[in-house]
């Protein structure tokens, strides 16, 4: 029940995100950068040492944790390239439908955010599970978890309008799928009360959701967070966020 209640910790993150995408501030990156840190300090300080504990089994010579933990960064890798270049295409067909002038943000591109809202959705709830996981896995894990996630969605909540946005679509349906976002980690973190999973399989996937943390945090976070202001305040924002986990993980041990 503490992994729910720790979830709607992230669906009130996830409306905030949403709200400040809505009213763009000059410091989002701060947040953006302190963010990050705190998945990357997850991911180092607790997850991968959990999972390996949790999986030690090894496949030639790679503990089993850590295969995963390869295999979660490659198929968000994958999933956010074939994205990409599915947006691509779209682009170069509005170009020539048009006589060579960009109308990428379109109207007909609402499809587009739809599908990238949607995804943002689908792994909101990925973030619930893992929320639940965690706590059964250990309090110390699961609070760990729950701050990195409940961090990093307010990223999600951001993003999520703002794609929708950005791609053609009117406000009352961003703000549909702003919801969904926000709804989506307490029904992830739902799913993990009807049953327990057993302590391998949960190694198993610690490793594969800290691979899918760190994509996020060097592939996405961290680059949004630097474009507009490469500053050293937002590289400060970051180390902080990363000691920030380090001293909760030592206070917690």
């Amino acid at each position: 029940m503490t992994a729910v209640l720790v979830a709607a910790g992230a669906f009130l993150m996830t409306l905030i995100g949403g709200f400040v995408a809505q009213r763009t501030g000059d410091r989002r990156h701060l947040v953006l950068g302190f963010a990050a840190g705190l998945m990357l300090g997850v991911v180092a300080f607790d997850l991968l040492p959990e999972a390996i504990h949790q999986a030690p089994g090894e496949v030639h010579g790679v503990p089993q944790a850590l295969l995963m933990f390869a295999a979660g960064f490659l198929t968000i890798h994958v999933v956010e390239r074939a994205v990409a270049i599915h947006r691509g295409h779209e682009g170069e067909y509005a170009e020539h439908t048009h006589g060579g002038h960009h109308h990428g943000h379109s109207h007909g591109h609402q499809g587009v955010g739809l599908t990238a809202a949607l995804a943002l959705v689908g792994h909101s709830v990925m973030d619930g599970f893992a929320i639940g996981a965690a706590f059964q896995a250990g309090s110390t894990v699961g609070t760990v978890v729950a701050i990195a996630v409940v961090a990093h969605d307010f990223a999600d909540g951001f993003n999520t309008y703002t794609i929708t946005r950005l791609y053609g679509n009117n406000r009352r349906r961003a703000l549909t799928l702003l919801a969904a976002d926000a709804l989506a980690p307490v029904s992830g973190a739902a799913i993990t009360l009807a049953f327990t999973i057993p302590e391998h399989l949960l190694g198993l996937y610690l490793g594969f959701f800290s691979g899918f943390l760190l994509y996020l945090a060097t592939s996405d976070i961290l680059p949004e967070a630097h474009s507009p202001h490469p500053s050293r305040t937002t590289l400060l924002c970051t180390l902080a966020g990363v000691g920030f986990m380090w001293l909760m993980i030592g206070f917690a041990a």
